[in-house]
């Protein structure tokens, strides 16, 4: 038997540009040919990225994937295998894999499972395959899966009994905490199990508040990792196959990030593409002093660069000057544009004009929320302006309670904290202090009181439990669906637990109205979990 080797094409698709994604493709094969590769595999609906949602129901589609093959077509001595939209005479679409050689497809699979749970929708897309592709290359037999076919033991095993050698895996699959090693550990068991080769290519990038990681893999029949790609970085990789010994070669292997690690990366990813693939110049955020703002500028920095980002500290009557000096210190440790705004003229010329309708009434929240809403505005008015996107600074623990405000410290076009709670905050900040030769985010910003600031001598305590027990309870509500008396069993105080579900279960309308963000769970809001606004459920068993 010959021996051979395989590129992993790990790429970010750009949704919807056929051409860019074809041109990408054409380059690493190119390349993989330098490096000798006999087959290249590239991710899951490679030539038109994904998800693309309703860009596939675009009738021009089926006419640029057919240039695009005639453009993969040029490439000789070496198999392409790669993900496409086939559309066939009778009308339906599949989630489909090509199989090209010298310009000639020696096959195509259509995708058998389609999943239509989380944030996947593809059965309102597409129509599901019934037959599985095998080929035989250097003497070796080889079959074809698509991303949910390989999570299927008996779509498998069928390959199996076929006598295939080593499936080839297409996949786009996104990014959730832990994901990355529980597909390793996974396709560990079923490669032993069934004793079968894997080579699974998985897609990288940001796709609006999709993140996919990449961490791409070759698994040997004994559940051996051959081959481990990083996670969220574009890049060819080969796993060369020994055909004497009946099994690929150890090759690069780069350990699964620690968590922090690989929250983190996911959030610079997230922004960078959707910053630089949206078409903005930079970002703009309000840079309070707080650790969410202070967090969500050294992701920007990083993902962009620091040159690329403004920020902008808003004080009013109640902002603490330690608040100024910290913001400033940050913006100077990470070389940003940095401004500071006054708002108080702002907020008493809203009063003044506002005082006919007010009269006497007590100040509560209107005024407070007049100060967000004076910090907003002008965020807004510099975005519009000098055309940079406003990064809005809220994490899930605030948006999940409604702890922000409309129109307010909620604008923006793009939250990176929104599927990030408050304890995991102050964790990515210690984490990225780790990292750097000299602490990026003020140490006082970490270890002080966390407040909105907007009176005198407020802490987010004075309205919310610990953040702690908030996210405790939270987590409990939101990402494993318990009732309000599960949690209570827990031992938590049932009035604190009636309260945050109330809040939670208010403030969806919010939610609805705010940015999208990065999704790093399994429960995110909106693409996951999806509740109707006005809604008469109670809350208890």
């Amino acid at each position: 038997m010959n021996s051979f080797k395989i590129a992993l094409a790990q790429f970010s698709p750009h949704i919807g540009n056929i051409e860019a994604n074809t041109a990408k493709m054409l380059e690493q094969a190119n390349e993989a040919k330098k490096q000798n590769a006999d087959i290249i595999v590239f991710p899951e609906l490679s030539t038109l990225g994904y998800p693309a949602e309703d860009l596939l129901l675009r009738p021009s589609l089926n006419k640029r994937t057919k240039l695009a093959f005639d453009q993969l077509a040029e490439i000789k001595d070496i198999v392409l295998v790669f993900g496409f939209v086939n559309t066939t005479e009778d009308g339906h679409h599949y989630n489909s894999a090509a199989v090209m050689k010298d310009g000639q497809v020696l096959g195509v699979y259509n995708k058998q499972n389609l999943p239509n749970y989380s944030v996947f929708d593809e059965k309102r897309y597409f129509s599901e395959g019934h037959q599985h592709l095998v080929f035989e290359y250097f003497g070796h037999k080889f079959g074809i899966l698509i991303c949910e076919d390989v999570w299927s033991l008996p779509t498998v095993q069928q390959l199996a009994q076929l006598n295939v050698e080593t499936v080839l895996v297409l996949n786009a699959s996104p990014y959730e905490v832990g994901k990355p090693q529980h597909r390793v550990e996974t396709m560990s068991a079923l490669a032993k199990q069934l004793h079968i080769n894997l080579v699974y290519c998985n897609q990288v990038g940001g796709q609006d508040d999709l993140v996919f990681d990449g961490t791409s893999f070759v698994m040997n029949k004994d559940g051996q990792v051959a081959l481990q790609a990083p996670s969220f970085k574009e890049e060819l990789y080969i796993a060369e196959y020994d055909g004497a010994q009946k099994t690929f070669k150890a090759g690069s292997i780069t350990p699964v990030l620690e968590t922090m690690a690989e929250i983190y990366q996911s959030l610079v990813l997230a922004t960078r593409d959707y910053v630089q693939r949206s078409g903005f110049k930079g970002v703009i955020l309000g840079l309070s002093g707080g650790i969410d703002s202070a967090l969500t500028l050294a992701i920007a920095a990083d993902a962009i660069g620091a040159d690329k980002v403004q920020a902008v500290m808003m004080p009013y009557t109640y902002t603490a000057q330690i608040s100024v000096e910290d913001a400033a210190e940050q913006a100077k440790n990470m070389g940003v544009t940095f401004g500071i705004a006054e708002i108080n003229p702002i907020v008493n010329s809203f009063m003044q004009t506002l005082y006919p309708f007010f009269g006497n009434a007590p100040a509560d929240a209107t005024e407070e929320n007049l100060q967000a809403r004076s910090r907003g505005t002008l965020l807004m008015a510099l975005s519009n302006k000098f055309g940079n996107l406003v990064l809005s600074t809220g994490n899930k623990s605030e948006l999940s309670v409604g702890y922000c405000t409309l129109y307010g410290d909620m604008v923006g076009g793009f939250a990176v904290l929104k599927d990030v709670y408050k304890t995991i905050v102050f964790e990515l900040a210690k984490y990225r202090n780790s990292i750097a030769e000299s602490p990026v985010i003020p140490e006082r910003v970490i270890t002080r009181p966390p407040s909105a600031e907007l009176r005198p001598d407020q802490t987010d305590q004075d309205s919310l439990p610990a953040y702690d027990v908030l996210d405790a309870i939270l987590y409990a509500y939101i990402e494993e669906d318990m009732s309000q008396d599960d949690i209570v069993a827990k031992g938590f105080d049932a009035e604190v637990v009636a309260k945050i579900i109330r809040l939670v279960d208010f403030n969806e309308y919010k939610r609805r109205q705010g940015a999208i963000g990065p999704r790093i769970s399994s429960r995110a809001f909106s693409r996951e979990r999806r509740y109707p606004i006005v809604n008469g459920w109670k809350p208890g068993i």
